[in-house]
């Protein structure tokens, strides 16, 4: 039996709805059904989710399939998948998300002749049968750089602000640089201090085009939706990026992309935490303010005064409240 050219970490907790689509789509991947090795993750699900996992595993040469009896969170499963990694290539992909026909037979073709780390694509996001092109913010296609030449400027999105994880594929490099694994027990925005890891330290990157991969938004049990105490998370993801950016080397020149990414997702949460319970929106205040006091002081005046107005007003209050200007 050959060696699978890429390994697929699939998690899903509760996702009977839509998996048996996320599920079908990898078995048009390749025309060697043995290229692909699926890892599948039911993370705790209480519905169809594992049986479906099960069934399709039946239709690869290379399948394993891991069951939690409780949810042990988006970024551990994945981690968990990490481990039964086989052949040069893997990529992550979310029990409500599919793929068009031959993306990975595309994507791990482009990793090898561009000999590189790191490849990012475009996708294409779903809401109400609606199909959009979200585009990876970086000007140039098939050109193999550092990863740091993708984090600047601070002030625009760039890769670093596209952290999903399964817009791509990786080489079996980043795995064993040890630079693959998400942190434990987040439940939210663990794609954040994992792209910054990426951009820090993976040796090149590229964005291509391929096959598109298809995001389904506005789905109720996406974690994206919730309004529970899971989206405290990304508190922690984001305090992480800042301790990765300041014991870098270059840790001047890009602490004000991650001041900003702070202060913006900051001010999203906020406004997203009008629909929380009064008790769990006065616990997310109390978090952001834990974590605008942890800015270093320079690069947060600096950044603070090119805000945009409406980020400012929401964030002016908790600005006060630690003692910076605003």
């Amino acid at each position: 039996m050959r060696t699978p050219l890429v390994t697929v970490i699939l998690p899903a907790k509760d996702a009977g709805a839509f998996i048996g689509t996320t599920l079908d789509t990898l078995t048009r991947q390749f025309d060697d059904p043995g290229a692909l090795k699926l890892v599948a993750i039911d993370d705790g699900s209480r519905d169809d989710t594992g049986i479906l996992m099960r069934h399709y595993a039946e239709r690869f040469p290379h399948a394993t399939v891991l069951v939690n009896a409780r949810p042990r969170g988006l970024a551990s499963a994945r981690n968990q998948g990490l481990e039964h990694v086989e052949g040069d290539a893997f990529c992550f992909l979310d029990g409500d998300d599919w793929m068009q026909p031959q993306r990975l037979s595309v994507l791990t073709r482009r990793l090898h002749e561009l000999d590189c780390d790191v490849l990012r694509t475009d996708h294409v996001t779903v809401r109400d049968g609606v199909r959009t092109l979200a585009t990876a913010p970086y000007p140039w296609r098939e050109r193999v750089v550092s990863p740091r030449d993708a984090i600047l400027p601070d002030d625009q999105p760039t890769m670093v602000d596209y952290p999903f994880a399964w817009a791509g594929i990786l080489h079996r490099r980043v795995l064993d640089d040890g630079l693959a694994g998400f942190t434990p027990g987040l439940f939210t925005a663990e794609d954040r201090p994992w792209i910054w890891r990426l951009h820090l330290q993976a040796r090149s990157f590229a964005v291509v085009d391929a096959p598109a991969l298809l995001y389904r938004r506005g789905v109720s049990t996406s974690l994206t939706q919730v309004r529970d105490r899971r989206q405290l998370d990304f508190v922690r993801a984001m305090a992480e990026v800042l301790q990765l950016v300041e014991a870098d080397r270059e840790a001047e020149r890009l602490l004000p992309k991650a001041v900003w990414s702070v202060l913006a997702l900051s001010s999203r949460h906020l406004v997203r935490s009008r629909r929380m319970t009064p008790g769990l929106r006065a616990e997310m205040r109390t978090a952001v303010r834990g974590l605008l006091a942890k800015l270093p002081d320079t690069e947060a005046a600096a950044v603070l005064s090119r805000l945009d107005g409406p980020r400012r007003r929401v964030l002016a209050p908790h600005l006060r409240a630690v003692g910076r200007a605003a």
